[in-house]
């Protein structure tokens, strides 16, 4: 693993990075720190709890605009820490914009001010603002992974449950549709009561009714609750599951390499960015090979 002491490297959202050139380090080292990212997330905290305040309807008028004092505040910490971070890119500061967080945070800060006249907009900003606590946390990288890995076999799962939905739905109208047209008078309400009793919700209040309508309701109910509540839906959670056991095992073997390689890898994206090598870039390459042939060598 890079050397965390060295003045060119820095550890961003639980990856080690390689300080560019154009990068102004002292100040990627300030806003990357440990100590200023968990006063960050302190003032997320406590811009939290100001937004909580500001939900009670009786609360005295003076408390109200402490609340509101402190969250212009803190609006006005999470501006200067945004300027901070694109400033310590340098003379490239359009590089802060290739990671998803830098893009979230630009856009939560910089529309505050835009919609500053529409209050429901405004405050649904204020809470956006707290899901970036989301980014301190250790594992939202796994998280992040394993909701992607899991987006393909879930929309295949969620077009199974929409097709049985509508077949169910379809047979508990012409079953029942006549005599209990709210719960199953038509295709939409026959599918909203399927809904419903994915959680089982009224369950028995259900089965009651279309059994006095007709006695296919037990088979029907039943297989229902069989095959789509508890099954499919087992599947979904197995899904997620499974995915996220992959995204851990990724990251276990991702941080079992050298993460010189992905450095390397970075430094040579960088040198042929503008199509010419230099000296002084060959032989900073040089010495991050020479690097990871020591760091091999003691592991």
């Amino acid at each position: 693993m890079a050397d965390l002491k060295s003045r060119d490297y820095i550890k961003v959202y639980g990856k080690v990075e390689k300080l560019a050139d154009y990068r102004v380090k002292w100040l990627a080292r300030l806003v990357y720190s440990d100590a200023f990212e968990m006063a960050i997330a302190f003032v997320i905290v406590v811009n939290a709890i100001c937004l909580a305040i500001l939900t009670f309807p009786n609360i005295p008028e003076d408390a109200k605009q402490a609340a509101l004092m402190i969250d212009l505040i803190c609006l006005g910490i999470f501006t200067v820490e945004l300027l901070m971070r694109i400033a310590s890119f340098g003379s490239k500061p359009w590089m802060f914009f290739r990671s998803g967080w830098n893009v979230f945070d630009f856009l939560i800060i910089a529309s505050t001010p835009i919609f500053a006249s529409e209050t429901t907009i405004l405050r649904l900003l204020r809470l956006f603002r707290l899901i970036r606590i989301f980014r301190f946390l250790p594992d939202v990288r796994i998280l992040s992974a394993s909701i992607a890995k899991s987006m393909r076999p879930l929309l295949s799962m969620f077009a199974l449950i929409c097709l049985l939905l509508f077949l169910y739905g379809m047979v508990g109208t012409y079953l029942f549709g006549s005599q209990l047209p709210v719960a199953w008078g038509t295709i939409g309400a026959s599918v909203m009561s399927l809904v419903i009793l994915l959680t089982l919700e009224n369950f028995p209040i259900y089965l009651e009714e279309a059994i006095a309508v007709n006695a296919l309701a037990i088979p029907f109910l039943l297989s229902y609750v069989f095959i789509i509540v508890f099954t499919v839906l087992n599947l979904l959670i197995g899904i997620v599951l499974n995915a996220m056991d992959e995204a851990r095992e990724e990251a276990k073997e991702q941080d079992k390499k050298p993460q010189g390689l992905d450095l390397i890898a970075k430094d040579l994206e960088q040198i042929n960015e503008d199509g010419v090598i230099t000296k002084e870039e060959i032989v900073a390459l040089k010495k991050e090979v020479a690097r990871l042939r020591k760091l091999l060598k003691e592991n």
